[in-house]
This record gives structure tokens, sequence and C-alpha cells, in this order.
């Protein structure tokens, strides 16, 4: 609910009633700020009054939906009479209306939502290497990796163009060893069995095409109300490699994308990340740090980003720092270290004399909370126990029929409907082990071609030599017995027999030493 240009999201409250209104200033939320409590504290109430607010204001908002229950923004709120009671209470009944606001859900599974995806090139090898925890031999390689796809010109949008390219560059590891350097096999094979394990996690949907655009969630209706974004996260954050991976990856593609504007009077987008922890569960040092720095400077982006989480201790003290607008709703607080986180928000606000800010923590009920947002020169304002406004959408989770209503109506669903898998890595490298595989068929075919026709050759050649040896045998034969034949038959018949006993005799001779050289061969 918005009042001369103001987010009105709760009043002040004691035990005597409800009495200022508490505004937040728009030209103040890209400072950040976060919304804290334990399950059941009134947590999602107050995001949605928040987003209810921002959207009226012609200013989009995007945040995730872990319980089921937000996508309820985009339907109208029902009036009972517990809602006439809070209405009389808040003294608000002339000015509020029950009414839907409008909402794009998505989905990364694509299940209850339009899908939501980007691809594995505008993740890039930095964040994809903090994804799969890879350590720094690994992400050195991974970068490696993305260069030598940059240099061969292979496009890679899914995971499986990823796997197929680092298993063309391991096989080949000795070509690319003198341009990237020694690439080991085992480190490639880590880096793809991390990759696998994202896969199982829905990383095969959440990788592809076509792309989410972050210009798509800027969009206002025709009345000029600023989009909600809702991202289905029921099944989504159970897999918080994944869920993690996604938002991390709005915050840099924001920060990357969005030109500079510095302050405006009202954002150009406010982020809610809901169940905050999973961002910085297990995070490295440079992942914090990059987190840290991405917080610090997209505010001159005019973006807003609010963190959600059941404990302020969630959240690292470096960002903590960058935080401005704080609504804490009730810690519970029976440990000691809950009792040092409970003491620590505390002293995060600025004290109030009129009541003991950590007590008070332990014992606000629902729909109540500790608040403290920054005034028009940019100080924090002194701790107040607020009581927060009720939404003017319907509370609750919506039925499948409306929720698919809200889906396919959307102006998104046919640009994001279908997945694409378009010529890419994994195709053009198939194509190339395909054409080596036959390459080398054809080879192995010609070579037992050539034996074949080389083979009568070498026969013929034989042939020729037994020519050879039957000429020089009929020579040698048919001169030895012509010889012989002269003096067998110059002794029988005399000098006339001389002459017919050498023709005879030259005959058997020739046929009796080519018999014999031939048994011989």
């Amino acid at each position: 609910m918005n009042e001369n240009g103001k987010v009105f999201f709760a009043k002040k409250g004691d035990e005597n009633g409800l009495t200022e209104k508490i505004y937040m200033n728009p030209q103040m939320v890209n400072r950040h700020g976060f919304i804290c409590g334990a399950t059941g504290t009134g947590k999602s109430v107050t995001l949605k009054v928040l987003a209810e607010s921002f959207s009226a204001m012609g200013v989009p908002t995007f945040f995730s939906d872990v319980k089921g229950d937000m996508a309820g923004i985009g339907k109208a709120g029902e009036d009972s009479e517990k809602m006439q009671e809070r209405l009389t209470r808040f003294d608000i009944r002339e000015q509020f209306s029950y009414k839907a606001f409008p909402v794009t859900i998505y989905d990364i599974y694509g299940e209850k939502g339009i899908p939501l995806r980007t691809t594995i090139s505008e993740m890039g090898p930095q964040l994809l290497s903090q994804i799969l925890e890879l350590n720094d031999t690994q992400s050195d390689l991974l970068m490696v990796s993305f260069k030598i796809a940059d240099d061969r010109q292979l496009l890679l949008y899914d995971t499986k163009d990823l796997k197929a390219l680092l298993t063309y560059i391991s096989d080949n590891a000795a070509e690319f060893k003198e341009d990237y350097g020694h690439i080991a096999p085992t480190s490639m094979a880590t880096i793809i069995r991390a990759i696998v394990a994202l896969e199982a996690e829905g990383a095969d949907q959440f990788f592809g095409e076509p792309a989410i655009d972050i210009n798509d969630f800027f969009c206002t209706n025709p009345s000029g109300y600023g989009m909600v974004n809702v991202l289905s996260s029921e099944a989504l954050i159970n897999k918080p490699r994944l869920y993690s991976a996604f938002m991390l990856y709005l915050l840099s593609e924001l920060f990357e994308v969005l030109p500079e504007v510095g302050d405006l009077d009202k954002p150009k987008i406010v982020f809610f990340f809901d169940e905050a922890h999973l961002l910085f569960n297990n995070a490295s040092k440079a992942l914090l740090e990059k987190i840290e720095q991405v917080v610090k400077l997209i505010r001159s982006k005019g973006v807003g980003i609010f963190f959600v989480t059941q404990s302020p201790g969630d959240i690292p003290s470096g960002v903590m720092a960058q935080l401005g607008n704080k609504i804490e709703h009730a810690l519970h607080a029976y440990t000691p270290a809950e009792q040092k986180v409970l003491k620590a928000a505390a002293d995060s606000f600025r004290e109030n004399p009129e009541f003991d800010t950590a007590e008070l923590l332990q014992n606000l009920g629902t729909g109540e909370a500790i608040v403290s947002v920054l005034d028009d020169n940019g100080a924090p304002t002194v701790a107040e126990h607020a009581y927060i406004l009720p939404p003017e959408s319907f509370m609750g989770a919506i039925t499948d029929s409306e929720r698919d209503n809200l889906v396919k109506g959307s102006t998104l669903f046919n640009k994001y409907g279908q997945m694409v898998d378009s010529e890419s890595a994994y195709e053009v490298l198939n194509d190339m082990k395909q054409q080596s595989e036959e390459a080398a068929a054809a080879a192995e075919t010609a070579a037992e071609e050539k034996k074949k026709t080389e083979a009568p050759k070498k026969k013929e050649k034989m042939s020729d030599l037994d020519k050879m040896k039957k000429s020089v045998a009929s020579s040698t034969g048919s001169t030895v017995g012509r010889e012989v034949g002269k003096i067998v038959g110059e002794a029988v018949l005399g000098k006339q027999g001389k002459t017919i006993g050498g023709n005879i005799g030259s005959a058997i001779g020739r046929n009796l030493l080519g018999t014999l050289m031939k048994k011989r061969d």
C-alpha cells in the first residue's frame, strides 16, 4: 500500500493499540534490506505486502516461492470476518481494496511455471567453478576449456555441450599442450563427474535454450503496475546447489547487464532472496567476497535486494553491513549460540528507550516485527515495534487450474515454453568424431582393396620368370640333344644319319630338360 509516494507497510504499536504509520522510502530501497524471523512469524506476509506496494508504484519484483503460497499475489484477496477486524484495527478500511497483481510464474523444472533457463556460456567458468565446488587447479582447467571453446568457436549451451568439450580436450590433450599447457585427464574426469552430480539436481533442465532475458523481468502491465516475477521453488529448494546457482547467476547478470543510473526516485527492480542462507552455506572466501562486492555496487544500477531468512546470523557480516532496511520478526533463543545471535540482532538496531530490543524480539507475535528503515538522508531510524499490514492479494496457495491459467496467460509462455536444442559443441564434436571414424574406416577398406589388387600382379611376375626359365631350358636342351643325336645318327646311318640324328636329338633334349626344370620348381 502506498501513500505520498512512499511504501506504507506497517504501524507502530504497543499494548495500547496502533499509532503512527511506518513508511519505507523508495529512494532508499537500493540500500537493500533483510526480512528475518523464525518459521511462522509472518515473513511471507511481509514480503507479499512489500511486493504489492512496489508493484503498485510501477516497480517490478522477483522472489522465490518455497512454500507454494506466494503465487496467490496474482489473485484478489477474499473478505472475511477476521480480515474486517484487521482492517478496522489498522484503520485502513477506506484505502484498502482486494486486488490481483500482475504475475509471471517461473519454474526451472517447467512443471509449475514457465521454464526458466540460462546457458553454460552465460553462467561462465568462474561462477560455474564455485557451483561445482572445484579446487584451484580444476577451476583453471575449466577456464582453459572455455578459452578453447571460444578459440574453436564451439557454442556451450547445455551440460552435454560442456561434457563433450571436456572429453574432447582430454582425449586430445597432447594437441593442446603447446598452446594451453598441460591438461591432466584425471582432473578433467573430476570436473565431468561434478557436472553429472549437478545434472542429478536438474541442471540439465536449467542450462539450455532459450535462455532467460533479464529484461523480461522489468515488465509492467497496461495499468502501469510492475510485474511480480515468482520463481516456484518447492522442489528447487531441496536442490540447494542449483538454487544457489540460479540466485548467484541473477546477481551477477544484473550487475553485468544493467547500466549505471545512480540514485533514483524509486528502484528499477527489487529482488527478494528467500532462504538466503543457501547462498552463503559452504561458500568459499572468494565467492563471499564476490557476493559482497555485487551487493555493494549494484545499488548504482537501481536494484534493491532483500535477503529473507530465519536468522540474521545466516547473512555474513560483510553483506549485512550493506543492508539498510531491517524487518526482524520473532527470534527464538534457547541455546547459548542462539542467544549470541539474538544479541547481535538486537545490537544492529538503533536503540529505542521505550523497550528492550533483545527481550522484545523473543516475545513478538505473528505479524509483529522490530523495524528500522532509512530516512530521507539515508540514516537508519530507531527501532520500532511494528505491526505489518495485511496483503490485498490472496493469502494462501492457489489451485492448480488457477496456476495453469496464470502461467499460460503470460505473454512469455510462448517465448520460453519449449526448450530448443540448437547446433552447439555437442553436435559439432560428435560430427567431428563421426567423420574421423568414417575416414579411418575408409582408409582401412582402401588398404584391404590395395592388398587384393597387388596379389595377381605378383603371380603374373612369377609367370614371366617361368617363361624365362622355360626358354633357357629349351635352348639348352636343344643344343645338348643336337650334339648327342649327331653322334648316334652318324654311327648308325653314316654321314647322312648325322643330320637326321641331330634334329631328333635336339627335340628330345629340349622337352626332357624343360620337364625336369618344371618338376624342380
